[in-house]
């Protein structure tokens, strides 16, 4: 399988990333990686690397020549700059050329870039972010955590149906729940588009599977497998994720380390499975799902371990075929199934 890595994306680009790439072809034999970034900058990377002749024969190079900032406006930088990293790897996407593309760069761009082309699955209506998000009884998976922050209902409607795949077949959830983020779990609670995408709920097949809404602290709880939101909201409770996650740990090191001055290596480890558990280094970056390929959008401090791991899990979602599964779960709702 052929995955297109965006070498010129994220804070710490291009070698961390190249280093990524590397360990991602020596741990997994049948990747092969497109670096897509300048040439100049990437092959001396690539040269000095510590692969074994195979490895570095499923690395290649596609050269383009712009890279579109952390902080530049998406939608502005992606007119004036075609020939960036990020809608290169899109084209090699939309040409088929790759089965999946990963990007640590700017995630207004990736978003926008996957928009303008258009290249959704067949009867989805926008593509959300997924994001998975630790809880008491496993792993959970929240959309939209920023591609879509206006949504209408059936946007919403069809998050929870790609959520609900996603849990089932990745997080290896049986029977996925899904939740309606909103302020109050009554059913009569939130604003018009709350009600609405509660209604839909209400009235599809999938409705065994929907406990209704839910609160933000119900979250890590574990009440269900899928957490929908708009983007707006999806990406602030996920930043804050972050920021808590940070925080604890810290503190929990301190105190930690402090009370267990004569038993070290058992607080060090303690610290490092919680870490390794669920640090986004792990993850390795977050599916926009919905697309006609495999999107990987990565936090933009992303190291080489992230890079890889994200490259890993675009591998884990071409084989168990993702996308199919989205399809024929959409097609099979009668509400859904047609375009706006």
């Amino acid at each position: 399988m052929r995955i297109a890595l965006d070498a010129m994306g994220g804070d710490l680009a291009p070698g961390p990333i190249v280093a990524g790439a590397v360990n991602a072809v020596q741990a997994h034999s049948e990747l092969r990686i497109v670096l897509v970034g300048d040439q100049t900058k990437v092959e001396p990377l690539l040269a000095g690397a510590p692969a074994g002749a195979q490895a570095r024969d499923r690395l290649e190079i596609f050269h383009c020549t712009q890279v579109v900032g952390m902080e530049e406006s998406p939608v502005v930088a992606l007119r004036k700059k075609p020939d960036n990293s990020i809608s290169r790897c899109w084209q090699l996407l939309a040409e088929h050329k790759v089965e999946a593309i990963v990007s640590a760069g700017n995630t207004g761009a990736m978003v926008a870039g996957g928009f303008r082309l258009k290249l959704f699955l067949k009867n989805v209506r926008r593509p959300g972010i997924a994001a998975i998000l630790p809880t008491l009884k496993g792993p959970c998976v929240l959309l939209d955590v920023g591609a879509n922050v206006n949504p209408k209902a059936e946007h919403l409607f069809q998050y929870g149906i790609m959520g609900s795949i996603f849990a089932k077949y990745i997080l290896k959830c049986d029977q996925p729940k899904i939740g309606l983020l909103n302020i109050g779990s009554e059913e009569a609670k939130g604003h018009d588009l709350a009600k609405e995408t509660h209604a839909l709920f209400n009235h599809s097949q999938h409705r065994g599977d929907f406990v209704g809404n839910v609160e933000g602290r119900d979250i890590n709880k574990g009440v269900c497998d899928v957490i929908v939101t708009d983007g707006f909201v999806g990406n602030v409770v996920l930043k804050l994720s972050e920021g808590v996650f940070e925080f604890v740990m810290k503190m929990t090191g301190k105190e930690l380390m402090a009370t267990l001055q004569n038993e070290k290596p058992l607080g060090q480890l303690a610290l490092q499975n919680l870490i390794k558990r669920y640090d986004y280094h792990e993850t390795g970056g977050a599916p926009l799902l919905g697309i006609d390929g495999i999107c990987i959008i990565c936090h933009g401090s992303s190291g080489e371990r992230a890079i890889g791991n994200a490259l890993g899990v675009a591998a884990k979602y071409i084989e168990a075929k993702l996308n199919e599964l989205i399809v024929n779960d959409i097609a099979s709702n009668p509400t859904m199934a047609s375009e706006e």
